[in-house]
């Protein structure tokens, strides 16, 4: 009886193989896993990831990130609960709120201002994730068909480019280059379970190689994470003896402000294209119908955002990072999201551990990223080759070109001097109505391949 409970609450697996590396071609089920130690190690890949954009994230919008990390984690389990371990993804923290929340910031709010309003948000997400999953996933796929899904994961994949451009890459660029080489390297070269933690071992090595180029060469002048221009080290390990081996994250209760309410509600529009976007992303890697599964993903993301929020931490989202790490590995096991979830949980509760990962230099993330982002974008080409998008069609391809610009270069559209559209929510939203208005305009037998 334990077992059948398990197993639908996706906590059993079943070991792929003999556990060691899976035969060339093959993959890893969400419901399987490899041995423990080669789960552990894939989970720690997760582990890397998700913490530079969950750590970042929240710094940027003035909150705790030990308590991001940590409810991450929180919200990564409940994730996987409420779906049933049928979608393997984890729960990091969201960067489609950031623009609001400096406005609201700018405008005098403070914290609790700032997680009310992220917390109704929340509530409204969980709501329409609900309607989707009572009323059926082909509400979604009506409004996002093949040709505008595919768009969206794009978007969501090349919309980080600019993370990398402009924040790490132009840290070290020589660091950063190396390290992506050693991505690459790693991934073709290397056999078995080692080419499958290739983005591990190229942080790891890039770290290191930080270090020495620190001790051979001395002090880089570049710009840092907060944009300043400093003579400085790569490696900076100064915070690490001042912060304890356990402490609880700081939290504070959330308060509800009209202004804050209305700047951040169009950002739920950013969430529900961003979880379709990777539902239908995993759906693609795993070969698996997950159209039943949709609205609790929705649903998940609404509840665990709300939950996070309602303690003083930031938004959640499913992560198109860890969507990266699982196209390079092939290993769609739940079991290592599992793994990376109490891991994230730990981090959150040890400041000394999260100042090490803290100090990981922005060139070596800026040589991982640029890999994981564009994988994520190329998956949505995946969906549109596979699905056999006519492009050739107007209606297909005009909408979706202004979208992937709109979205991709980051355009924003103010509407008023406090409320404005940007970047994948504009992207979206430009693709999105684009669509449906020239397929509805559209003369008939011209409307284009919905898929």
């Amino acid at each position: 009886m334990r077992q059948g409970l398990g197993r639908k609450l996706g906590v059993v697996w079943t070991l792929h193989g003999d556990g060691s590396t899976p035969a060339p071609g093959e993959a890893v089920a969400p419901d399987e896993r490899l041995s423990w130690g080669r789960t552990i190690g894939l989970g720690a890949q997760h582990v890397v990831a998700m913490f530079g954009a969950t750590f970042v994230f929240p710094v940027l919008m003035g909150l705790d990130p030990n308590l991001a990390i940590m409810v991450s984690g929180v919200s990564t389990i409940l994730f996987l609960l409420i779906v049933q371990g049928r979608i393997p993804s984890y729960l990091g923290s969201s960067a489609s709120f950031v623009g609001a929340v400096t406005v609201i910031r700018a405008g005098g709010g403070d914290s609790s201002a700032v997680t009310g309003a992220i917390l109704v948000s929340g509530v409204v997400l969980a709501v329409v994730g609900l309607v989707v999953h009572f009323v059926g996933a082909r509400v979604v796929h009506r409004v996002l068909p093949p040709a505008v899904s595919g768009a969206v994961v794009m978007l969501i994949g090349f919309n980080l480019a600019p993370v990398v451009a402009k924040t790490y890459w132009p840290q070290d660029q020589w660091i950063a280059l190396i390290t992506m080489v050693l991505v690459l390297a790693c991934s073709l070269l290397l056999r078995g379970f080692w080419s499958r933690i290739a983005v591990f071992i190229a942080l790891v090595a890039g770290f290191v190689l930080s270090w020495v180029f620190d001790r051979v060469f001395g002090m880089i002048t570049s710009a840092t994470a907060s944009g300043e221009v400093v003579p400085h080290y790569r490696v900076d390990l100064s915070a690490v003896p001042e912060a304890s081996w356990f402490g609880f994250p700081t939290l504070h209760a959330p308060s509800f402000e009209a202004t804050a309410i209305v700047v951040v509600l169009p950002a739920v529009i950013a969430l529900i294209a961003e979880n379709t976007g990777h539902v239908k992303a995993v759906e693609e890697m795993t070969r698996t119908d997950l159209e039943g599964s949709l609205g609790r993903a929705i649903f998940a993301d609404g509840f665990t955002t709300t939950l996070s929020s309602a303690v003083g931490g930031p938004p959640t989202t499913t992560y198109a990072e860890n969507i990266g790490v699982m196209a390079a590995t092939r290993v769609y096991s739940t079991a290592a999201y599992w793994v990376a979830a109490i891991v994230a949980i730990g981090f959150g509760l040890c400041p000394k551990f999260g100042a090490v990962i803290a100090a990981t230099p922005g060139g070596v993330l800026g040589g991982i990223t640029v890999v994981l982002y564009g994988m994520i974008g190329l998956l949505g080409a995946k969906i549109w080759v596979e699905n056999r998008v006519d492009f050739g069609n107007p209606v297909n391809l005009l909408p979706l070109a202004a979208g992937l610009v709109a979205g991709i270069g980051d355009v924003s559209l103010d509407i008023t001097p406090s409320f404005s559209f940007s970047g994948i929510a504009l992207g979206t939203v430009v693709t999105l109505v684009g669509y449906h208005v020239l397929r509805l305009l559209a003369p008939k037998g011209n409307t284009g391949r919905m898929g």
